[in-house]
C-alpha cells in the first residue's frame, strides 16, 4: 500500500444526475466556470480531456499571499490520470512555486456515488503539498464542491 504525506478529503451530495456532474469536468467552459475557489478566477491555458490529457489553468487570486507561482497567481498543471463517466475522475495536479513547501503534485480522486437525492461527490485529496494549509484547503474543497453543485443544479 502507498503511504501518502497528507490527505484531505470532502464530499457533499448534489441535486443533479452523475452524468450531468461528470460532464461538467470534462467540459472546458463548465470546468473553468465552477472549479476555481471563492476568490479566485481562473483562466484555462490547455484543456485535453482524456486519459494523459492534459489541462493547465492560471488561478488569480483576488488577495496577493506567498506561496503561489507569482503575488497573485498559481499555475495549475493538471492531467487526467482517469477518466470513467459517470463515476470517477482521477487529476494529477502539479503545483509550481519556487518555495518548495508549495510545490508538488497532488493526486484528487473524485468519486460519483448515486444517493437519495441525487449524486454524492466525493473528493479525496492524496500528497496535499505541505505548506498548503489544511483549513484553507478545507475550504477550498468545499467551494468547489459548492461551486459545482450550483454549476450543474442550475443547468
Amino acid at each position: 500500500m502507498t503511504e501518502h504525506l497528507r490527505i484531505d478529503t470532502a464530499s457533499r451530495i448534489i441535486a443533479a444526475p452523475p452524468e450531468a456532474i461528470y460532464r461538467a469536468f470534462v467540459d472546458r467552459d463548465a470546468l473553468l466556470a465552477w472549479l476555481p475557489p471563492e476568490g479566485m478566477t481562473g483562466e484555462m491555458l490547455e484543456f485535453e480531456p482524456r486519459p494523459g490529457g492534459a489541462f493547465r489553468m492560471a488561478l488569480h487570486y483576488s488577495v496577493p499571499g506567498p506561496g503561489k507561482t507569482t503575488e497573485d497567481t498559481d499555475m495549475v498543471e493538471s492531467e487526467f490520470a482517469e477518466l470513467v463517466p459517470g463515476h470517477r475522475v482521477v487529476q494529477l495536479v502539479r503545483f509550481r512555486s519556487d518555495d518548495p513547501a508549495f510545490a508538488g503534485t497532488m493526486r484528487m480522486v473524485w468519486d460519483l456515488e448515486p444517493a437519495d437525492g441525487g449524486t454524492r461527490v466525493i473528493i479525496l485529496s492524496e500528497d496535499v503539498p505541505p505548506g498548503i494549509n489544511k483549513e484553507d484547503h478545507d475550504t477550498g474543497l468545499r467551494s468547489s464542491l459548492e461551486n459545482l453543485a450550483r454549476y450543474v443544479e442550475g443547468q
